[in-house]
């Protein structure tokens, strides 16, 4: 029945249109909403840094000429304490030297107006490709991940970006190779979440999406040495260092993670445990990156399916990456739509929806100061069964699907 009703969205243009119009007017006002807080708090006053903020911090490091200080988590955390009027909140910076740069320039305007910027560019391009990708699912994809894009939008993360690079790789991978490597060495800004795209294009022998990407990255490193020193990298690899060091001692909020890893931890699971666990995942996502690769399958198919296994590759990934998924149920709707049977879909639509909505009421109790409301990692205990549910349709059943998906993504409607 739920199924049902979301589909039936799709039945009219009227209808499709006017639920597209209300979840874009809901996404402007929130928006427009948290850059007024934005402008009017500052970067905290006594409050938890939003993560838009710590962007804004370090962006402002790069023009001091200190922004090797955004990867010491010792004077981090003073600079962080500072800017937020004294808050013991602290958020670290793992990020590579690109995304420092990148995020230079919203340093140069105030905070509020620089959210503004990057909120509606960022939300925009998404936008923009999964409406490419998804045609005429695009209003059902919207409503299912709108509380995930509510989240993104509500800390300031950068969620909607890596979600439309990977959307472009698989938007161009096929046809315009030179396109789909340069979103592809663009996720240099988080190269965890681009492992399975890296993986399925030497695979699939796709030597010049390899090569541009590669390309991309080694001429963003070098202009980031050229910019902030050779020495940027070993405070880059310290930060990793660190970083990983916390992740094992749970001085994450993994309740927001939606890695097996952090659903574990959660639970009570030992590190070590986890990590075994997490490793036995990533193999088995990586098995389906091989099977994408080699099996006869329509293109959307094949990248719909590596696009859902990236994001649990890594132990390292939070609700708003979850949005990564979203692109591969635009490419792999149609093939559902055929092959899976009604309350298959009904729980496809259903699983998404509380990533998005928990992690929105945790940072939502969070910034307010108000009780946790719970500790478990209600994304990694949810992802795996979505994943093996899409996986198993895919693959068993929809064989016969490919006059309906089209062999190439281009196929999509707009």
């Amino acid at each position: 029945m739920f199924a049902t009703t979301l589909e039936a969205i799709r039945s009219t243009t009227s209808k499709r249109t006017a639920y597209i119009r209300g979840i874009l007017a809901l996404l402007v006002i929130a928006i427009v909403f948290k850059a007024v807080w934005l402008a009017q708090v500052g970067l905290g006053h006594g409050r938890e840094l939003v993560d838009f903020a710590a962007f804004y911090i370090t962006a402002k490091l790069v023009w001091l000429g200190t922004v090797d200080q955004a990867y010491q988590f010792a004077k981090l955390i003073v600079i962080q304490k500072e800017a937020s009027g004294g808050h013991d909140g602290f958020m670290s910076w793992t990020y590579p030297p690109q995304f420092s740069l990148l995020l230079a320039p919203f340093a140069l305007i105030p905070v509020g107006i620089a959210y503004l910027l990057f909120a509606a560019s960022t939300l925009t391009l998404y936008l923009a490709v999964l409406r490419r990708l998804a045609g005429n699912n695009f209003v059902l994809v919207l409503i299912v991940f709108f509380p995930t894009i509510g989240i993104t939008l509500a800390c300031g993360q950068n969620g909607l970006l890596t979600a439309a690079l990977i959307g472009m790789v698989c938007l161009f991978l096929e046809e315009r190779p030179v396109l789909a490597g340069a979103a592809l060495g663009l996720m240099i800004i988080k190269p965890h979440l681009a492992i399975a795209f890296a993986v399925y294009a030497v695979l699939r022998r796709s030597w010049i999406v390899v090569a541009t990407a590669a390309a991309v990255v080694l001429i963003s490193s070098a202009i980031c040495t050229a910019v902030f020193g050779v020495e940027i990298w070993s405070a880059f690899l310290q930060s990793v260092r660190d970083s990983s060091v916390f992740l094992e001692q749970g001085n994450y909020p993994m309740h927001r993670m939606i890695s097996i890893y952090a659903a574990l931890r959660t639970a009570g699971m030992s590190a070590s445990a986890a990590f075994v666990t997490q490793g036995a995942v990533a193999v088995l996502a990586l098995a389906v990156v091989l099977i994408a690769a080699y099996r006869t399958m329509p293109a959307r198919e094949r990248l719909g399916l590596v696009a859902i296994v990236s994001v649990c590759i890594s132990p390292y990934a939070y609700d708003y990456d979850f949005l990564i998924f979203s692109v591969g149920l635009a490419l792999l709707l149609p093939a559902l739509l055929a092959s899976a049977r009604e309350w298959e879909r009904g729980l496809i639509y259903a699983l998404p929806i509380p990533i998005g909505a928990f992690g929105y009421l945790q940072a939502t109790t969070a910034h307010s100061g108000e009780p946790s409301l719970g500790t478990l990692s209600i994304g990694g205990f949810a992802i795996i069964p979505l994943i093996a549910l899409i996986v198993g349709i895919v693959l068993l059943r929809s064989s016969g699907t490919e006059a309906v998906s089209g062999s190439t993504v281009r196929c999509a409607s707009a």
